[in-house]
């Protein structure tokens, strides 16, 4: 018999469990998630024997999470992509993500920050090198951006949220949250030195889980001239497992900052941003030496 036979036909969590209950697929939808989609990557990555990632794999597919595409035909080989299902696995991931970071790796504190030596600051600066994966985000007009097809070099600076006057719709407790403040002052600094970036030609994007409509009122009353991205379905939050917090009943970006190069290629991280405003000519510094743009 099954696992999912012995799940309960009434309970969407064990009925879930049933079909993920093997913490290898957790893994395995991470993995695809963050852009590693062949067998041989996966098995590199995860450290797994060939015949229990293929068990996994067949797995998935079977129940509808993740989908094989051709991209050889001899041999046959497959990408193993995911499907509309899988994706709506993503917010679970961030979930866990969030509460093993809260709960067993800290103290339990709601923050939108962390210690330079932190486990969680680790994994962000080894963000270095990896590829963004394809991932289409709307911008605040509902416009579709491909963050990893835009062919120059990038800032893409995460936040946790910001909000115009008319529609201050900041959670209760916002202040008290360490690191959740400064996200106007970050962005109107960056929009200060738009002008600097450009002439390293190096675009600057905002990131945050807000929806494009709050997105938009934000970037007109703070007069903003470079795009605002939502990753309110968590796509790329997901896919670099990117260090989140939770208020106000949705997940939110702790402030954080990529530098990528023209293949979509990670050059350099900040995090933690501990002064949102003095982080931005720290990037300009970064930006000229790595595109080797005089200052």
């Amino acid at each position: 018999m099954r696992r999912e036979d012995l799940a309960d036909a009434d309970c969407g969590i064990a009925q879930a469990l049933g079909v993920l209950g093997d913490w290898w697929t957790f893994l395995i939808v991470r993995d695809v998630a963050g852009g590693t989609t062949r067998f041989d990557g996966l098995q590199r990555e995860l450290g797994v024997s060939r015949r229990a990632l293929t068990e996994r794999l067949g797995s998935l597919v079977e129940h509808g999470v993740l989908e094989r595409r051709p991209y050889s035909r001899h041999p046959p080989r497959y990408d193993y992509l995911l499907t509309a299902r899988g994706e709506g696995l993503l917010p679970v991931l961030i979930a866990l993500q969030d509460w093993g970071t809260r709960h067993l790796m800290g103290d339990g504190e709601v923050t939108a920050t962390a210690d330079a030596g932190s486990a969680e600051a680790r994994r962000a600066h080894e963000l270095v090198g990896r590829r963004l994966p394809d991932v289409v985000l709307p911008d605040s007009h509902g416009r579709p951006v491909a963050v990893a097809a835009t062919g120059t070099w990038s800032v893409l600076y995460f936040f946790p949220g910001a909000y115009a006057p008319v529609r201050p719709d900041y959670p209760p407790g916002w202040a008290e949250i360490p690191g959740a403040r400064g996200c106007t002052l970050e962005s109107t600094t960056y929009a200060k030195r738009h002008p600097q970036f450009q002439a390293a030609e190096v675009g600057v994007y905002g990131v945050s889980t807000q929806r494009p409509d709050q997105l938009a009122d934000f970037a007109a009353y703070a007069e903003l001239p470079f795009p605002l991205l939502s990753d309110q379905d968590g796509r790329l939050a997901a896919g670099l497992l990117l260090p989140v917090f939770r208020a106000g009943g949705m997940t939110r970006f702790k402030r954080l900052t990529l530098l990528v190069d023209p293949t979509a290629v990670v050059r350099a991280v900040q995090f933690p941003v501990t002064d949102p405003a003095g982080s931005v000519d720290e990037m300009l510094t970064v930006v000229r030496a790595h595109a080797k743009v005089p200052g």
